[in-house]
């Protein structure tokens, strides 16, 4: 597998692998990740459609990219996904999905035609105050401190960050500022967070540092993403003769690993029972094999309450989606909360990746992610609007009409002053196909849901969807009065409580999650959030879909270039706009310098003059025109 950019190789088609044929996959799970793996084994790898077989432990797909209105609930979304133009490898893939909303197109072609007609941005980032406008006027706020605070950190080699936190590196100079409201409430960052995932994060979209604000950099689906991304790429597959095992947990995988200085350790058992054992040193190890080989050779599933074992060869390939952000989740309803239980173990995906962790270190450290769900968790509602009651307090905030099926409120509207630090969004409406028209779908979400609620006075997780309907309608602006009512009669409210949401920002160190394909792998490779791919950066859908195609093209030997992250960090013009952005627009010769910088400064400038670069520092206003 290498990396390729340009589009000398984006639209070439590859060669079929020698061998594939006689080649069979196994993918886990159903989400992004595996989906494009899946995907990519058809079209790039050419492997015939019914060799491929895809285990989903719940009876749909899509893992954490839901969307379904459930019978006797309502509508839900336990998220929601957004985009941005240089996500490589997503478009290189949608670009051959067929559209499963207009003949002869595809998902990128009806993509691009939409956000073109109607592109993103916001008209109110955030308010205060029950429903007025917080004032930031688009500004980050940070003070000279702050803005080398945030510098700092960039500039840090990636292993000085391992295992700390944000707050290491951060005070109250940014943790103040507008910047981390604008920040932690888009990507859900919490204080405690991972300091290296916020430095990756920052140096991979440090083009958009100016659209945070108002979120003109993101790009948005016409439905939820469930309709709108994974029923194609199911469709795709199926029409590919692709096999979906609906209801089926891979409880396990058992491999087979010749250490470079040991004999050969088979890891043999079924289910919860796995047992390591020890080949005898009398039996002589291949001299052919190569030192650290690591090959998965059995498979265990659990299927209608039987354990089942699916025996593997080399040509057997395995993709493992290993831990998963939505997994022990809990739903509601309008009069019942999402239950919260922190004692619960973590199951799905974790379980399966602390039996698959103990055979090997460089398969990970999943309790790394999973040990501390109280750090991990946040909450997301479903709120449906049932009538027209409710639409107007929405449309005096977003200033748009929810109802036309453009874009409502282009990304959340932060509650700054809520204590469950609460957000909301409404995208193109309707959301669903079958969603009435008369009725708009909300999604609400809460990064402290143990906090008491300024108007229900009770944590969020304890809340009911009626209760969290009505702390949202309180700091929609609602006259106190009518609360009670419009959130009981004139809405439809779904919580959902999900205790490994945010896992993947939990500070972590190499190693703590897997190559997608480990040192001396023959079969096998990881996928999705918890695996480990170079400089993209995790809870994004394109970072989900690299890892599908990075490990197809490097087990089934596809000889094409998976496309390079883009480069926006390493584009001067990028870091130059990105440094006055922050600075809210200032030059640098407003900054708060000594008599030494200054002249220092003023020398550096003088020396330039006669040359492009002050003509390109004033194009971006770093220094004044």
């Amino acid at each position: 597998m290498y990396y390729s950019n340009g589009n000398y190789e984006a639209f070439a088609r590859p060669k079929k692998p020698l061998g594939i044929d006689h080649k069979s996959a196994y993918i886990v799970g159903t989400g992004l990740a595996a989906l494009s793996a899946a995907c990519y084994l058809v079209r790039d790898a050419q492997m015939p459609g019914e060799h491929i077989h895809i285990f989903e432990k719940d009876a749909t797909a899509g893992g954490a990219c839901d969307g379904l209105n459930i019978p006797g609930l309502g509508y839900v979304m336990r998220g929601g996904r957004e985009m941005d133009n240089h996500f490589e490898v997503m478009w290189d893939l949608f670009r051959s999905i067929p559209s499963i909303e207009t003949e002869g197109v595809s998902v990128l072609d009806e993509y691009y035609w939409l956000n073109k007609e109607d592109p993103n941005y916001s008209l109110c980032r955030a308010t205060k105050d029950r429903g007025h406008d917080a004032g930031t006027d688009g500004k980050f706020g940070l003070s000279d401190k702050a803005a080398q605070e945030i510098m700092k950190l960039f500039f840090t080699p990636d292993e000085e960050l391992y295992n700390k936190p944000i707050t290491d590196f951060f005070d109250d100079e940014v943790l103040n500022s507008n910047f981390w409201m604008y920040w932690r409430t888009m990507f859900a960052f919490e204080n405690w967070h991972s300091a290296l995932e916020m430095k990756l994060y920052i140096q991979r979209y440090i083009h958009h540092i100016g659209g945070l604000p108002d979120f003109s950099a993101l790009r948005f689906t016409r439905y939820n993403q469930y309709e709108s991304m994974i029923l194609p790429m199911v469709r795709y597959l199926e029409n590919a003769g692709v096999q979906f095992h609906f209801n089926t947990k891979v409880e396990n995988i058992e491999f087979t690993i010749d250490s470079a200085t040991g004999p050969v350790r088979e890891v043999t058992g079924t289910g919860q029972d796995t047992i390591l054992k020890i080949a005898q040193a009398a039996v002589p190890r291949n001299p052919y094999s190569t030192p650290n080989r690591k090959m998965a050779q059995r498979i265990i599933i659990a299927h209608d309450g039987t354990m089942q074992a699916i025996d593997l060869t080399e040509d057997d390939l395995v993709f493992i989606t290993n831990g998963g952000c939505v997994e022990n989740s809990s739903m509601g309803s309008q009069t019942t909360p999402a239950a919260w239980n922190p004692e619960l173990k973590p199951g799905g995906g974790w379980d399966m990746w602390k039996r698959i962790a103990k055979q090997d270190p460089s398969f990970g450290h999943p309790e790394v992610f999973c040990s501390d769900p109280q750090a991990t968790k946040w909450m997301s509602a479903t709120v449906t609007t049932l009538d027209g009651e409710i639409p107007p307090y929405i449309q005096r905030i977003c200033k748009r009409d929810p109802f036309t099926g453009h874009v409502v409120t282009g990304g959340i509207v932060t509650c700054t002053d809520s204590n469950w630090l609460m957000s909301w969004t409404l995208n193109r409406q309707q959301q669903f196909k079958n969603q009435p028209k008369e009725q708009l779908c909300v999604w609400v979400y809460g990064l402290f849901p143990d906090k008491p609620g300024n108007f229900v006075k009770k944590p969020m997780q304890e809340c009911t969807g009626e209760e969290i309907c009505q702390e949202w309608l309180y700091h929609m602006g609602v006259p106190i009065d009518q609360i009670p009512t419009l959130a009981r009669d004139h809405a439809n409210t779904v919580p959902v409580m999900m205790p490994y949401i945010t896992a993947f920002f939990m500070p972590r160190a190499a190693g703590d999650r897997p190559d997608v394909v480990p040192d001396g792998a023959v079969n096998f490779a990881f996928i999705g959030q918890f695996a480990q791919t170079p400089r993209d950066t995790i809870f994004t859908t394109e970072y989900s879909m690299r890892t599908g195609m990075e490990a197809v093209y490097t087990l089934a030997r596809v000889d094409r270039g998976v496309p390079e992250v883009w480069g926006s960090v390493y584009d001067v013009r990028n870091l130059l706009n990105a440094s006055v952005k922050l600075r809210d627009g200032k030059p640098i010769t407003d900054m708060h310098l000594n008599f030494i910088e200054k002249t220092v400064l003023k020398k550096v400038l003088h020396k330039l003059e006669g040359t492009e670069i002050p003509m390109l520092l004033r194009r971006y206003g770093v220094i004044e025109s």
